[in-house]
């Protein structure tokens, strides 16, 4: 499977959690909600996932092995930045100082 396409649907400025995107393999199969997460300045990527009865997650959809988790997490945390210094840039051209967002800027919940 190759992926066709990214698109960071939100950025979250506070908290771990900085972005939820949707990768679409072979412009047929899409896959919503995955999660950008950022812990002592690390990022990852997380699947979506369902909470149990019992207050655990269990992933909705996972990748099989860990070369194809590695490339969909490269190719996210890539599209991820790009959206970042993107917003970046247009945060600057706009003039907008740290304390201001961007209307599709989202606050973590």
């Amino acid at each position: 499977m190759v992926i066709s396409d990214i698109k960071v649907r939100k950025l979250f400025e506070d908290g771990p959690m900085k972005a939820v995107v949707s990768v679409t393999f072979d412009g047929q199969l899409a896959l919503h909600d995955i999660k950008v997460i950022n812990v002592q300045d690390k990022h990852f990527i997380v699947m979506p996932s369902r909470r149990n009865p019992d207050g655990t997650y269990r992933d909705i959809v996972h990748p099989i092995n860990a070369e194809f988790r590695s490339y969909i997490e490269g190719e996210v945390l890539e599209a991820y930045k790009a959206e970042l210094e993107r917003y970046e840039a247009e945060k600057l051209a706009a003039g907008l100082d740290g304390d201001e967002a961007a209307p599709e800027f989202s606050e973590a919940e």
